[in-house]
């Protein structure tokens, strides 16, 4: 973990973010507006990873209560200004995603969302991720990964069905997973997809 905020925050300071910016993901929208079926009520998200904070902001939007966490001060602080420009409320949080039961972030989340952060972990990492993120959801809650496949993109480990179904067992159940049409395909394939769990009871 120690060399991958030192890579992120570096990679901030040079302005090269090539994560910001993109479309929202399919399953996102999907999960909060009800494109494709009924949508979540609102209640607490977490976002994990939240950079910049557009994901976090168009949770607000929606009438989330949203807490933000990434251990990029710098992404933090681009975060708060455009959450102030947007007119939302949303709770930034410089924290350690593998250590978020000491960030004091309250009552437990009926959502998280992690875009782009679970794929590019390892293995000690992930168990880590894991056990952190039961610790501040309760039964019930959703969790929607959006992250690479294996082999998608060179330096991101990538991250596949089978190993969402081993890592979160028994604790979540998946209840979903497609495609993600709104993310450029690499080398000629379909290398992002997302994954609806929810906390078994």
């Amino acid at each position: 973990m120690a060399a991958r905020r030192l890579l992120f925050r570096a990679m901030y300071r040079l302005g090269f973010t090539p994560w910001d910016g993109h479309a929202l993901a399919r399953g996102l929208r999907d999960l909060i507006q009800g494109d494709s079926g009924a949508a979540l009520s609102p209640g607490t998200v977490l976002d994990l990873g939240c950079g910049t904070g557009d994901i976090a902001i168009y949770l607000a939007h929606n009438g989330w209560r949203v807490t933000g966490v990434d251990f990029t001060p710098r992404a933090l602080r681009i975060a708060r200004a455009k959450a102030a420009a947007a007119k939302v409320s949303v709770r930034f949080l410089c924290a350690d995603i593998t250590q978020l039961s000491e960030a004091d972030l309250g009552e437990p989340f009926n959502l998280v969302t992690d875009s782009g952060c679970l794929h590019g972990m390892n293995d000690q990492d992930r168990a880590m991720y894991v056990r952190q993120l039961n610790a501040v959801t309760g039964p019930d809650s959703r969790l929607l990964i959006v992250g690479f496949t294996p082999g998608a993109l060179f330096g991101v480990r990538g991250i596949d069905q089978p190993e969402i179904e081993r890592l979160f067992a028994p604790e979540w159940e998946l209840v979903s997973a497609g495609d993600e049409p709104n993310y450029v395909p690499v080398n000629g394939g379909q290398p992002v997809r997302h994954y609806l769990l929810a906390r078994r009871a």
